[in-house]
């Protein structure tokens, strides 16, 4: 019997077994992971309650700031209540013609500003079912780990066409590290920039810590920063 063949086989069986144990996981595992991250934080979250502050600014002057505590209700929705300030100045406003422009000229700023926090809305927390849709239609990328062990899922169109998101991941954990998103807006387009800084509870739950939107065009920004979490009362 000639065991030439057989020997051979085993040889390369042997040789090819450790290239292919060493192969990175797939993009597709990766953002599984993702996903499944995503949505366990989701469901971990609404155990808590915590505090949320929005400052939004016009040429870098603060034009509000509120502050709210926030948790869970019953119909799975975040519900925010005011942590109410007294006002500057005493309340007080211009009377008058004066008083009229001012007026007018705030709830002008408060549209835009309205606008801009709504943007912010639609891309945090991000939606498992739209990366999902992304990667169905061929419109993710995966980095493999850097040198800091993130890897980088990069998505195209994720809310809309021409918009992108990229989603910095915790390699070991695929547990989201950070979040840069590059979209617009609706009424004119104007180029928008939201970056999201992440943070950890200490059961592992991620969340968005602090997040920071610029309107460039417009000169508004818009900073909120979650903090104070701790398990909601009944």
């Amino acid at each position: 019997m000639n065991t030439r063949p057989i020997a051979a086989a085993f040889l390369i069986l042997a040789l090819t077994a450790p290239f292919a144990a060493a192969q990175p996981a797939p993009p597709t595992d990766r953002v599984a992971a993702l996903k499944a991250s995503l949505q366990q934080s989701a469901v971990a979250l609404r155990q808590y309650e915590w505090v949320e502050n929005t400052i939004v600014s016009l040429k870098g002057e603060a034009k509000s700031n509120k502050e709210s505590r926030c948790y869970y209700g019953a119909d799975g929705k975040v519900a925010k209540v005011p942590i109410e300030s007294a006002p500057e100045g005493g309340g007080k406003s211009p009377r008058g013609l004066r008083g009229k422009i001012v007026e007018n000229k705030k709830e002008e700023i408060s549209d835009s500003m309205q606008a801009a926090i709504g943007l912010v809305k639609q891309y945090v927390p991000l939606d498992p079912a739209l990366i999902q849709a992304a990667k169905d239609a061929g419109r993710v990328a995966v980095n493999p780990p850097d040198a800091q062990g993130k890897s980088r899922i990069v998505i195209k169109d994720y809310l809309k066409a021409g918009d992108s998101v990229s989603i910095d991941v915790d390699a070991a954990a695929n547990r989201l590290a950070g979040l840069s998103v590059a979209t617009f807006t609706d009424k004119e387009k104007d180029a928008v920039t939201l970056k999201v800084a992440v943070g950890a509870l200490n059961d592992g739950t991620v969340y968005a810590a602090n997040i920071i939107l610029d309107v460039a065009k417009e000169n508004i920004s818009v900073a909120i920063t979650n903090s104070g979490y701790r398990k909601a009362t009944s």
